[in-house]
């Protein structure tokens, strides 16, 4: 992932690299993606238009692809909707090029480099430029900056990761091209500027849960004891079934100690999923499921509700206040100090939920609502909304401080 400041060349590195592998790989196919169409369009299509040589390949506009001499095919391509993936269900490439990675959710990244296949022995490769920021900036940062060091070439299960850090230093022909960019880009808000110019990773604006962090809110799984209370809350939808099993104790603190993610689940598939999740021995003191599951279907005059009833799984409504379940979670994560003078929050999370632990620190301000949560990319939004279920539902905010002020007479402090 080449991937930092504005006008490092990112792009156009992008390009030339792809027109070096075409050559030097007779034959070999590729696929360079942007978000949406009209950003193709605009940049990258005729950038190559500029950048390859019509003595080495043609471009056929219909089909958005170079066609090379030599057989080989680049194609440029786009992933708009979530779903918009499953276009490239049966292809095969040998390498795939995102431009704007962070653009991306990481369920379309991860669909798409199953396309990286092939017996014909070329090089299997995935590259990447972008820019800090933008609806895939976590899982970009937690996969590309955090668990190595730029600029070095690092395993991971049999696979090669490498950053390059890009700046704008690096790319001497637009500075000399337009030397007032630079001062352009000094005139952005701190928060772009610290990503576009100085190619900063670690933003936290627009962050919804800023407080939350692996260290205080993330724990080895240790036994629970049977008496704690147990909670199994859902948000369910043919999409997706986020489930998570939260433990609670007698003062008060919740701990999410299991989860079920899984798409492409029927009702009765989804109650035998969570079923078979549960420990036969243990006792779910209430199941909680959005209000929305009762609504009666057309096709079946039931609810979802009475479908999983009829399955073995009865589940109470939770409260479906957006903002109020933000807030009352925010409470939960919160940190406070208790009796040691520790900071502690009223709520942490097992290691082994990674998709809770994914997608909750993801979540970013609506920009029309700033007390709720942003609704895409719609795949970060079950597992918190199940989350949110809960918290809505069981948290109680702790009963507020009387003042005191000493009476003289009794010669106490009294309470008013």
């Amino acid at each position: 992932m080449f991937g930092g400041a504005a006008g490092g060349g990112k792009s156009h590195g992008q390009l030339l690299d792809a027109l070096r592998f075409a050559i030097v790989y007779p034959g070999s196919r590729q696929l360079l993606l942007r978000r949406t169409m009209p950003e193709l369009a605009r940049s990258l299509i005729p950038a190559s238009l500029r950048l390859f040589p019509q003595s080495v390949a043609a471009y056929k506009a219909s089909e958005h692809r170079w066609e090379f001499h030599g057989g080989s095919v680049l194609e440029f391509g786009y992933c708009d909707a979530e779903s918009d993936v499953t276009r490239y269900q049966s292809a095969e490439y040998d390498v795939l090029r995102f431009d704007e990675l962070t653009h991306f959710t990481e369920s379309q990244f991860t669909y798409l480099i199953s396309r990286v296949r092939g017996a014909n022995g070329f090089p299997k490769q995935v590259k990447s430029t972008t820019n800090p920021g933008g609806i895939g900036h976590q899982w970009v940062k937690r996969r590309y900056i955090d668990p190595m060091p730029p600029d070095t070439l690092t395993e991971f299960d049999g696979t090669t990761r490498l950053f390059l850090p890009a700046r704008l230093a690096d790319n001497p022909f637009l500075q000399r091209a337009d030397v007032g960019y630079a001062k352009r880009l000094r005139l952005l808000s701190p928060h772009d500027r610290r990503a576009l110019l100085d190619g900063v990773w670690d933003l936290d604006e627009g962050r919804y849960f800023s407080e939350f962090s692996v260290p205080l809110h993330v724990t080895p799984p240790y036994p629970l004891p049977r008496t704690w209370k147990r909670y199994l809350t859902i948000d369910y939808g043919l999409d997706m079934l986020a489930a998570l099993w939260i433990a609670q104790r007698p003062d008060g603190h919740s701990v999410v100690y299991r989860e079920l993610y899984q798409p492409n689940l029927i009702i009765s598939e989804a109650a035998a999923a969570i079923l078979a999740r549960e420990d036969g021995n243990e006792h779910i003191y209430c199941r909680l499921a959005p209000p929305d599951l009762w609504n009666r279907r057309q096709e079946t005059g039931k609810s979802a509700a009475e479908l999983f009833s009829a399955c073995g799984l009865d589940f109470e409504k939770s409260s479906n206040e957006r903002v109020a379940g933000w807030l009352a979670l925010h409470e939960l994560l919160a940190p406070r100090r208790d009796e040691t003078g520790e900071a502690r929050p009223k709520l942490t999370i097992f290691d082994t939920c990674r998709n809770l632990i994914r997608t909750l620190p993801a979540l970013r301000h609506d920009t029309r609502n700033p007390s709720d949560v942003a609704n895409t990319p719609h795949e970060l939004t079950h597992a918190p909304d199940a989350l949110r279920g809960y918290a809505a539902t069981v948290y109680e905010a702790p009963p507020p401080v009387r003042p005191t002020a000493y009476d003289c007479e009794v010669g106490a402090f009294l309470s008013y």
